[in-house]
């Protein structure tokens, strides 16, 4: 699909881009995530183990397709929220379009790479607002909406509290195919808002 605005050298990067996380996600399901090298997944992909290390620095960023666009993206959403959205729930919002996106944009590729993270679950939480560029960026987006300066705790506290919150769902959804994962995202982010002094009352059949 193509995107307004994009030129044939960014589109022609962006299918490349996406076919090396195919071929990295597709080979892992079948193979063993450890037992598939850098050289398979470019060969699968057509390319060169150069043009790999253009797009990836590593098998594991091509796993969980670490997309150079998210935090800026995310940070967008947050600051564009309407007026009267608090810095939390600009934030969620920001937080579960994504999901939802990528979700509903390559839910086979997704399934497939939920096979792969049973093995390694540890690893795609580094997708969303895990590096410390992103994170910045974030942070600096609430600060924006909450009036607060960068430096304060709060908007540092919410993109940590959000990395967590998507690392335990995750785990969970690895675990469990009668969940979604926009669900337990929304439900983890959600336990942030009301605060962990408190044990939330457990319904039975719920999550």
């Amino acid at each position: 699909m193509n995107q307004p605005g994009e030129s044939l050298r960014d589109r022609k990067k962006r299918r490349t881009r996406a076919a090396l996380e195919r071929a990295t996600v597709r080979l892992a399901a079948e193979r063993g995530y450890d037992h598939v090298t850098v050289e398979e997944i470019a060969a699968e992909a057509d390319v060169s183990v150069r043009t790999f290390f253009n797009y990836f620095a590593s098998k594991d960023e091509a796993l969980i397709g670490a997309d150079p666009e998210l935090g800026p993206r995310m940070a967008g959403r947050i600051v564009a929220a309407d007026a009267g959205v608090s810095p939390f729930e600009a934030y969620r919002s920001s937080v579960l379009a994504e999901v939802t996106e990528e979700m509903d944009h390559a839910r086979e590729l997704w399934l497939l790479r939920k096979d792969v993270l049973m093995q390694r679950p540890d690893l795609l939480v580094r997708a969303f607002a895990s590096n410390a560029e992103s994170e910045q960026l974030l942070a600096d987006a609430v600060a924006r909406r909450a009036g607060l300066p960068v430096s304060h705790l709060y908007p540092r506290l919410l993109v940590a509290a959000g990395t967590a919150a998507f690392r335990c769902a995750i785990t969970r959804w690895a675990q469990d195919d009668g969940v979604s994962l926009g669900d337990l995202v929304g439900e983890a982010l959600d336990l942030f808002a009301t605060g962990l002094a408190h044990v939330p009352h457990h319904h039975e059949g719920g999550s």
